[in-house]
């Protein structure tokens, strides 16, 4: 039985047209399960939103290619109420960014409005070709930035996909303009529920540590000493003591192999605060 049939809703980040909510058609697809659809303005609502309503998912992004890890998903999924909140899948959506307006020169352009991240993933093509007065307006997502220009002169424009344009029947002055051809965003589908290993996962902790010389070096020792390969580690502000970090960290493995479990115990040992932010299938990258 698919372990995502009881969901009775599942949450993203919207409004409709945003890259999330293709990210969680993927979603929907792979587990062939359809709950009834709640589209929020803020990663953050989206993550609150499962931790307070039982039998819940929601997508969120949580890295891009080009610009990093999305800090707001990963500060605020270590800090539900419900510690069992955890990641259950990912997927790869490619970015493809497009100059959506109500008009169709390039030239006519006074203003642009998107999420921050597309704004940053777009900024050759902002500095480069759009006027150097130009109005820069941020957006909670880019689904929401197109919706948005109903509130200002036919002479902004929007920073979004394709499908933003169809959904709210904007014309496509410039297609792909994001700096890096190859740029994609990793999502995270959440909730209160167990994965089994496939033999080709991937875990996801945070911790700290004590602020002392070598506390870090031999958290990291654990993993060497299990041959555990680290994909990825980053630290964060602990948001409690200036000065103290969380680190979070991916690598090979799922909780329920003998070896990761026998290291992440060794992990809780070692840490001041621990989070088990879960184990899941890997996804092929597009490129």
């Amino acid at each position: 039985m698919n372990f995502l049939s009881g969901v009775m809703r599942i949450a993203y980040l919207g409004p409709g047209g945003s890259y999330c909510e293709m990210a969680k058609d993927k979603f929907l697809d792979m587990y062939d399960f359809y709950p009834a659809e709640e589209p929020l303005n803020m990663i953050s609502r989206v993550i609150n939103f499962v931790d307070e309503n039982p039998n819940t998912v929601g997508v969120i992004p949580l890295e891009n290619s080009v610009e990093g890890t999305v800090r707001e998903s990963s500060d605020t999924l270590i800090a539900t109420k419900n510690p069992n909140i955890r990641i259950l899948s990912e997927v790869i959506v490619p970015i493809n960014h497009c100059l959506l307006s109500k008009v169709t020169e390039l030239y006519s352009i006074t203003g642009v409005i998107s999420h921050p991240q597309a704004l940053a993933q777009c900024h050759n093509f902002i500095s480069t070709q759009l006027p150097m007065n130009l109005a820069i307006v941020k957006a909670s997502s880019t689904a929401d930035a197109a919706r948005s220009l109903d509130g200002y002169n036919l002479t902004y424009s929007a920073i979004g996909s394709k499908k933003t344009a169809q959904l709210y029947n904007l014309n496509i002055v410039c297609e792909n303009i994001n700096d890096d051809p190859t740029n994609q965003t990793r999502f995270a589908l959440i909730g209160d529920f167990e994965t089994e290993p496939t033999g080709n996962d991937k875990t996801s902790i945070a911790f700290s540590t004590e602020n002392k010389s070598g506390a870090l070096l031999e958290v990291l020792e654990i993993f060497s000493k299990y041959s555990i390969n680290l994909s990825y580690i980053d630290s964060r502000p602990s948001k409690t003591k200036f000065g103290e970090y969380v680190f979070h960290v991916d690598f090979d493995g799922h909780v329920k192999d003998e070896i990761v479990k026998n290291a992440v115990y060794e992990i809780q040992e070692k840490s001041n605060f621990f989070r088990f932010v879960g184990s899941y299938a890997k996804y092929k990258p597009i490129f």
